[in-house]
Formats: C-alpha cells, structure tokens, sequence
C-alpha cells in the first residue's frame, strides 16, 4: 500500500535516509559485488592467460573448482537478486515498514540462505562430474570450465548430469526468475494505482537499477544457454562469445549501473576518489 504523496511519508523518508551505505539495499548490492567479484576471479585471469599467452591448458583438479565457482557465484547472484526484488517490492509497496522488515538479521539470514541453496546444488555435480571417463579429445569449447563442457568429453553415459543441469535450471534459476517476474508484477500492480504522475515516476525510479541488472544477468546466459543446446548449427566462435559475455557482462556493468543511477553510491565513489587524489598529490 504506497503512500508517498503524503507529507507525512515524505518526512518518514527523509528521516529514515541514513548518510552511511547501511540501508538494506546497500547491503544487498555488497553481497552481489562480493558473486560479481567471485565470478571475475574465477575466470578472468585464465581467460587472459588463453588470450595472451596462449596458455592453453588446465589441470583437472583446477578444471573442477573453476567450474564449481563459477556455477555457486551464479547461482547466488541469482538468489540475491530475487532477494532484492522483495527489497523493492517492500521499499514500493510498504514503504513505512521498509526497514523494520528488512532488518540487518533479516538480511543476514537472506544471505546465508543463498549461499547454503547454491552450496547444496553445486556441490553434487563435482561428483557427478569427477566419476566420469574421459577417453576423447580433451579440448573445451570454451575460456572456462562448466559442468557440460567436461560432461561431453567424457566416454561414459553423462544423462544424470544433463537432467541435473535441466534441474537446477528449472527449480533454482527458474524459479527465480519466475519470482523475480512475480515481484515485478505485484509493484506494477501498485504503482499503476496511484493518482499523481510523478510519484508513479518516482516509484518506478527505484525499481530501474535492479530491473537492469536482472536483464543484463538473465539475458547472456538465456541466450548462452539456448546457443549451447544447438551448438551443432551454429559456429563456435558465437558460442565462445555468448559463453565469455554470460560471465563478463554483470560483473563488468552492475558496478556501473548502481553507481551511475544512485546518487549515494556515486558521492561516496566520488569523495573517495578526491581523497585519494588529495593524498597523492600530497605525497608527490
């Protein structure tokens, strides 16, 4: 129930804006800056070492828990951000309650659940994948190593591990977007109910950062994933770059999209950067 055209709201919000980065979205964003930076130092440096050096081989061991990393950061950047998709929809709906909803314990527990979900999911496919045989040729199809790329250079029956991935695609990245979706659904809902034009605006100003987030993370990896499937019509070098932007792209953009589109983010990046600049000039 919004109710921001109020002067009584307006003041709840003023008063309730903190000079810190403590708010529940800001904690938020540290957990997904924290997935992001998980996935770029899982596969960034190899991807610069194929690409400059042409160090082109990885050992097994280091081959699975590259491809553990990547498919846990995933899967919790997914998780975190349908946790922020219920920030949004209690920040847009009730927002009086926002912050004794979403307390620090609250959050806290959010993320460990995450964590936990990927953790769980993840973990059996270093299993599935470590009992196979590999008879053929040992070259990947892409920069890094994921769970189908190992599985289909294996000699023996990899349908467990397909229908695992299918699985884990359905009810965890699925099901999140289908949530995500749902959230989405329920603040339209309520935004479309208000009279004034400018706090419609306003209301779905909030929402912009996250809505863009969710397209540049679910995009790459739907159309990654759909490439993937036919890979025998289409030619490789697309695969490798759907597969490279599927795990370069939110890591590259989502610090840029928040600190662009939120005022806090951007003073707080812009004095630390005076600060730094004022010390090395000082030193110099």
């Amino acid at each position: 129930h919004f109710l921001t055209d109020c002067p009584f709201c307006c003041s709840y919000w003023k008063l309730n804006r903190r000079s810190n980065l403590h708010e529940p979205m800001y904690l938020f964003l540290s957990m997904l800056a924290t997935a992001d930076l998980l996935m770029s130092t899982t596969t960034v440096p190899k991807m610069l070492a194929v690409f400059w050096f042409r160090v082109r081989e990885i050992s097994f061991t280091a081959c699975l828990t590259q491809m553990f990393f990547i498919h846990v950061s995933f899967t919790v950047e997914s998780g975190i951000l349908l946790a922020m998709a219920f920030d949004r929809y209690v920040a847009v709906c009730d927002p009086l309650r926002y912050t004794t909803v979403l307390t620090q314990s609250v959050i806290g527990k959010m993320g460990l659940a995450v964590v936990t979900r990927s953790f769980c999911i993840i973990f059996p496919v270093i299993f599935l994948v470590k009992r196979l045989n590999f008879c053929r040729s040992n070259l990947l199809p892409h920069n890094y190593c994921d769970s189908m790329g190992i599985a289909r250079l294996a000699c023996d029956d990899i349908t467990v591990i397909v229908w695992y991935g299918v699985a884990v695609a359905i009810f965890a990245i699925g099901l999140d977007a289908v949530l995500i979706a749902v959230s989405y659904g329920l603040i339209l809902r309520a935004v479309f109910r208000l009279p004034s034009k400018d706090a419609r605006l306003k209301a779905l100003r909030t929402c912009g950062s996250h809505f863009c987030i969710i397209l540049m993370f679910y995009i790459p990896a739907f159309f990654s994933s759909v490439a993937y499937r036919f890979g025998h019509i289409i030619p490789g070098y697309i695969l490798n770059l759907l597969a490279n932007l599927y795990v370069l792209i939110p890591p590259m953009l989502n610090p840029i999209v928040y600190a662009v589109t939120t005022k806090e983010i951007l003073k707080r990046v812009i004095s630390v950067f005076y600060r730094c600049c004022s010390r090395s000039s000082l030193l110099g």
